[in-house]
């Protein structure tokens, strides 16, 4: 058969199938999925490739616009935590100066010598020597009997640990994603007592609003009281509403550059410069241009400017607490890995409820066991012999936003479907009943969206069936 050349098409026939072929293409990358792959199955129970939209679980809200708090509610409610929750800690009310044995207690109560034997990344045992060398670069004999109380803002994202060193360890060996040291992280901005140094010196020991641990020396700049306390007061501001945003690179200014930053940092903004001088090397008329904090070589503070590209996820104030933002904040994660106590440049499941609820200018305790008491929430208590049947009705009555605990783990429910509560959560694990009954392990290891009702505790028990609370934010209609 004769193939005709395409040449000698008549040009209307040709127009006729250029022009879908046209369309097709500058279609979004989205419009190529047909309907039934859009709604195809995952290979995780109950999830379908439509229900990882954020749109999907906001267009079956009733009211997905509703104020669940105004800025007057949520001041009040954050006023509510610093008064109600042990867990948050008023720096600016630390004794100064730092008497010797209050120091002691502080640095003894995290960093206890371990009780059960810890691997390293190679998956040997970490010998008795090394640990023991830890316990003396706690310098708790260089504690002195008073000591002037120190502040300090955070330049870099850095992680907190439990003994002033980098070193990985593990349960067992082979397992290396969650590290027994890593407590948690600080940010950018974040304002910190000084309580205490390693024998070296190379690390402190800091209170935070929300956490005590190890931070690295280098990662903190020394700063006068006010100027410290009152950097996350300053205005104007813009408020990072994205995962994370980065500043802008510059070779001008490394201090500044390509600097990670998390959702709900709040960070001022660098006012009376002129706007048609050059930040960093860069004209900024397509940029924030923000004040953040720096380390001098001295280990003083100072404050110097940085670029945020107008492009990045940032708001000039925190967003409004509305149930849609709540669902669209978290989805902002889905995807990322779980990083034990903010490892991997990420964050676990307590981190990952409280910085979406940062994004609102919301303060939530750091730890999954300190948020699921919290007198400062409107809780619903469950206790091991409470009856399937009251269980049940909670899960039913769920809203998004609301958050779900069970031992070692948070969950943040998004919406109902075919008689379950679904779930968007910062999770190692996961797992579910397979088709023949036996126990799936699906190591999800990321923020993922689940049903809740399926999934596994043990062999034998489901999340549904090991709840200790549910923790809801809204008014406070009683005393």
């Amino acid at each position: 058969m004769k193939v005709r050349d395409a040449r000698s098409t008549p040009v209307r026939r040709r127009l006729a199938w250029a022009g879908p072929m046209l369309a097709a293409l500058l279609l979004p990358a989205t419009a190529w999925s047909t309907p039934a792959q859009a709604d195809a199955p995952t290979s995780v129970i109950g999830v379908r490739q439509s229900q990882l939209d954020p749109g999907y679980w906001i267009a079956r809200l009733e009211q997905p616009d509703r104020v669940i708090l105004d800025r007057e509610g949520i001041a009040a409610q954050n006023a509510r935590m610093r008064a109600e929750d042990a867990s948050i800690q008023d720096i600016a009310a630390l004794p100064d100066p730092l008497p010797r044995g209050f120091v002691r207690a502080q640095v003894e109560k995290l960093s206890s010598p371990p009780a059960r034997s810890l691997y390293d990344g190679q998956g040997k045992e970490v010998p008795p020597r090394t640990l023991a060398n830890l316990q003396r670069e706690l310098a708790l004999d260089a504690i002195p009997a008073s000591r002037p109380l120190q502040y300090g803002l955070v330049v870099h994202r850095a992680a907190l640990r439990a003994f002033p060193t980098s070193l990985r360890v593990f349960s067992s060996p082979g397992d290396t994603d969650i590290d027994r040291f890593q407590e948690s992280a600080l940010f950018p901005g974040d304002a910190v007592a000084v309580l205490h140094e390693s024998r070296d010196r190379q690390w402190l020991f800091v209170a935070s609003e929300r956490y005590s641990a190890w931070i690295e020396a280098r990662h903190v700049a020394l700063g006068k009281r006010e100027e410290v306390l009152g950097y996350a007061s300053r205005a104007p501001y813009i408020v990072v509403t994205g995962a994370t945003v980065r500043t802008t690179y510059t070779p001008d200014e490394p201090r500044v550059s390509a600097l990670q930053l998390d959702m709900g940092l709040r960070l001022p903004l660098r006012t009376g410069l002129d706007p048609s001088q050059a930040v960093n090397g860069q004209h900024p008329y397509a940029s924030h241009v923000v004040d953040l904090p720096a380390r001098r070589a001295d280990g003083s503070l100072e404050f110097v400017p940085a670029l945020v590209p107008r492009s990045a996820d940032v708001a000039d104030d925190y967003l409004p607490l509305t149930p849609a933002n709540l669902v669209t904040q978290a989805f902002k994660f889905l995807g990322e890995r779980y990083g034990w106590g903010h490892s991997y440049d990420a964050r676990d499941c307590s981190g990952f409820v409280s910085e979406i609820y940062r994004s609102f200018g919301m303060l939530v305790p750091r730890n999954t066991r300190d948020q699921a008491v919290s007198p400062a929430l409107d809780r619903i208590a469950f206790e091991p012999g409470d009856d399937a049947a009251r269980r049940q009705a909670a899960v039913r009555g769920l809203q998004a936003g609301d958050l779900v605990y069970i031992p070692g783990h948070v969950m943040m429910a998004i919406g109902h479907e075919d008689g379950m509560a679904y779930m968007i959560h910062d999770t190692s694990g996961g797992g579910w009943r397979g088709a023949d009954g036996s126990r799936v392990r699906a190591g999800l290891n990321g923020v993922s969206v689940t049903p809740l009702d399926p999934l596994l505790f043990n062999d034998n028990e489901t999340y549904v069936d090991r709840m200790t609370s549910i923790q809801r934010v809204r008014p406070r209609t009683s005393p």
